[in-house]
């Protein structure tokens, strides 16, 4: 597999946008993946995520294997804590929840994962992590026991995203959360986007495609869609 970072580098320098579908172990049976792998070659998908907030079964190896079998798109890790790691992948988003303050989520958890990490040939994408507030606790707010940022104070978002980037946060996430009732505010993806020179992720809530082309159009360079695939995977065919 190619440098991966440098093909977001690439496509964001080129102005092409790019869309990562977010699957959860938790929510995937096995038997399921050859169909659900057909919905994602039909989709404008480029990129896969796996991971959330809390696995609780074992199948992520198996999960991935059959993944790579039938899709020929990068697949990154996007875990909840060092469990979700697997050699099987081709990189994984390095995440420190810089919205929050609870340390196991903000270095705790990467120092764990560095023996595991140096046994595998994962490409390592530091990422910047920032919960935005979305109308109701999502799972990455109740598992890291943290408070995602105030959606009407922008300024603060900005400033939280602008010190990952002068951490060396290679990506920076804003995240409403899984099934969130309200998205990232489209305003403030164009003011991070415009004031940091990072690639930027978008998700959380997003459940049409026009919400998904609303996030491009504001700044993100990578959208990622979770839920609604989850629950509809004809979703790009509606």
């Amino acid at each position: 597999m190619k440098n991966l970072y440098q093909d977001i580098l690439d496509a964001k320098a080129q102005k092409r946008k790019l869309l990562a579908i977010l699957i959860d172990p938790d929510k995937t049976e096995l038997s399921n993946v050859v169909l659900l792998s057909q919905k994602i070659n039909d989709s404008p998908a480029t990129h896969i995520f796996v991971g959330g907030s809390s696995v609780e079964n074992n199948i992520l190896d198996d999960l991935i294997q059959q993944l790579k079998n039938e899709i020929n798109l990068p697949i990154l890790l996007f875990p909840g804590n060092p469990s979700q790691i697997s050699d099987k992948a081709d990189g994984i988003l390095f995440l420190s929840l810089i919205s929050g303050r609870n340390p196991d989520y903000l270095i705790e958890h990467q120092i764990n994962a560095v023996p595991i990490l140096k046994k595998t040939n994962l490409e390592i994408i530091p990422t910047g992590y920032i919960l935005i507030e979305s109308g109701q606790e999502t799972a990455v707010s109740r598992v890291s026991k943290t408070k995602p940022l105030d959606r009407n104070n922008p300024n603060y978002v900005l400033q939280t995203a602008q010190a990952g980037e002068m951490l060396g946060k290679k990506l920076i996430y804003l995240e409403a959360g899984s099934g969130a009732k309200q998205t990232v505010p489209l305003e403030m993806i164009a003011l991070v986007s415009m004031n940091t020179s990072i690639p930027l992720l978008v998700g959380g809530g997003i459940n049409n495609k026009k919400g998904i082309e609303k996030a491009h159009e504001a700044g993100a360079d990578i959208v990622v869609i979770g839920t609604a695939f989850e629950l509809d995977l004809n979703f790009f065919n509606a």
